[in-house]
């Protein structure tokens, strides 16, 4: 598995951008082809003093190659556009494979 994770900055106005999130930006992310489970959070919590970050998104996909070809796609690339109508305060974007723990 690969997972795509988006981790956003405190926004100008945090309520756009949990109203707008919502409403528009996560019916495209359903139609994200490739995309095998997602999830995300306003509740980002620092385990001492303020958290830097405002929300998560997490999106996992089958491998690299799904990942890139579902950022490349035009669902993708309407994902990447419609950020700065809600992330006034910047987005990191991460990506990695998942190693599996046992235990």
């Amino acid at each position: 598995m690969h997972k795509l994770v988006v981790l956003y900055s405190k926004p100008a106005n945090p309520d756009h951008f949990r109203d707008y999130y919502v409403t528009n930006h996560l019916p495209l992310v359903m139609n994200w082809p490739g995309l095998l489970a997602w999830r995300y959070s306003f509740d980002v919590a620092a385990t001492k003093g303020e958290a830097p970050y405002f929300a998560v998104f997490e999106g996992d996909f089958a491998d690299a190659a799904a990942m890139a070809a579902a950022r490349a796609s035009p669902q993708g690339q309407r994902l990447a556009a419609d950020v700065p109508n809600y992330a006034t305060g910047g987005a990191v974007v991460i990506h990695y494979p998942v190693q599996d723990g046992t235990g």
